[in-house]
C-alpha cells in the first residue's frame, strides 16, 4: 500500500489533540455555564412558555456554536502560520508543501469544530428536558428544574474529565467544577 503522505499529515495533526480537548473542555464549560444560567432565570420567573425558553437557548447554542468555530478557527489559523513561518525561517526553506505544511492547515479546522460542537451539543443536552416536557412527557420535577440539574451533572462530568486528565482525583475535581456552578446559580439567584 503506497503512502501518499495522509498519514505523515494524521500524525503530526494529532499533536493538536492536546488543544482540541482544551476547547472542548473550555467551551464546553462555557455552553453549559451559560444554560445554566438561562435555565435558573426561567425557573425563577413567572409562567416562561417552554417554546419561547427552547428558542432562547437553542439561541444562546448557536451563538456558542458560531463564536467557538470563529475564534477558535482565526486564532488557531494566526498560530499555527507563525509557526510555520518560524520553522521555515530557521530552516530557510518552503515547507507549504510538506506534511506539516499541509497538518498545518487541517489542524485548525479540526480544532474550530471542537470547540465549536462542544457548547452545542451540550446545551441540546441541557435543553432535552423542555423538549422532553413540550412533547407531552411528564418529567418528575419541572423541565427548568431538570435542565438546572443536567447541567450541574455535565459541569461535574467536565471537572471529573479535568481530573483523570491531570490525573488529580477525580472527585475532588468534580465537585470544584461543581461548586462553581452552585456559585453561579447562587449569584443569579440574589439578582
Amino acid at each position: 500500500m503506497k503512502d501518499n503522505g495522509f498519514n505523515r499529515i494524521i500524525i503530526h495533526a494529532r499533536r493538536a489533540e492536546d488543544i482540541a480537548r482544551r476547547y472542548f473542555i473550555t467551551n464546553g464549560f462555557d455552553g453549559a455555564l451559560t444554560l445554566l444560567g438561562l435555565m435558573v432565570g426561567f425557573a425563577s420567573s413567572d409562567n416562561v412558555d417552554i417554546s419561547i425558553a427552547i428558542t432562547a437557548c437553542l439561541g444562546a447554542a448557536i451563538a456558542l456554536f458560531m463564536s467557538g468555530i470563529s475564534s477558535a478557527y482565526l486564532s488557531e489559523t494566526a498560530e499555527r502560520k507563525k509557526e510555520l513561518q518560524d520553522l521555515e525561517a530557521a530552516l530557510l526553506s518552503d515547507l507549504s508543501e510538506s506534511d506539516y505544511g499541509k497538518a498545518i492547515r487541517y489542524v485548525p479546522v479540526l480544532v474550530a469544530m471542537v470547540n465549536g460542537l462542544s457548547p452545542l451539543l451540550i446545551a441540546l443536552l441541557i435543553i432535552s428536558p423542555l423538549w422532553l416536557s413540550q412533547s407531552g412527557i411528564v418529567l418528575p420535577l419541572s423541565p427548568f428544574i431538570m435542565a438546572i440539574i443536567f447541567a450541574m451533572i455535565i459541569i461535574f462530568l467536565l471537572g471529573v474529565i479535568l481530573g483523570r486528565l491531570s490525573k488529580q482525583f477525580w472527585l475532588w475535581t468534580g465537585l470544584r467544577a461543581l461548586a462553581i456552578a452552585v456559585l453561579t446559580v447562587l449569584i443569579i439567584s440574589i439578582f
